[in-house]
């Protein structure tokens, strides 16, 4: 077994996330918007954290480790890449309520929903503003 690798994936490679994403609501890429990272396990793409630009700013998401290699600090390797290379402006995510506290330990706190940029924020417009009652709530990680 080879270390894991962990890196920004190419526009061309976008469709290892898709397939990784098919156990994380079916998510799409689009390489116009999107910077993708992800660790690699022996070749095999095993966990990714998505950065994507809105209008009004960035936003994390997609951060997601296949069943077979969790608990090995994956999504943890894949959201500091990210904040490696994208961490020089805010950037804001919709937390689920458990994950609170690791996305904590990288900096990101707690927003009012009203403090997210409306093109982030209307990704969960069907929340109608009670993003906690879906699960989620909105956090920041300032610029570093």
């Amino acid at each position: 077994m080879t270390k894991p690798l962990t890196r920004e994936l190419a526009p061309g490679e976008f469709s290892l996330a898709e397939k990784v994403w098919e156990q994380y609501r079916g998510q799409k890429a689009d390489p116009k918007t999107e910077r993708i990272f992800g660790v690699f396990d022996d070749g095999d793409l095993a966990a990714t954290a998505r950065c994507t630009r809105h209008p009004g700013g960035l936003e994390m998401d997609c951060v997601f480790t296949l069943d077979d290699y969790r608990g090995k600090g994956y999504a943890r390797h894949a959201v500091q890449a990210l904040l490696d290379a994208c961490g020089k402006e805010p950037i804001y995510i919709h937390s689920t309520l458990v994950l609170r506290t690791f996305y904590g330990s990288f900096g990101w706190r707690f927003i009012a929903e009203k403090e997210m940029p409306q093109s982030i924020r209307d990704r969960f417009i069907f929340c109608f503003g009670e993003m906690e009652g879906c699960n989620a709530i909105p956090m920041v990680r300032d610029a570093a």
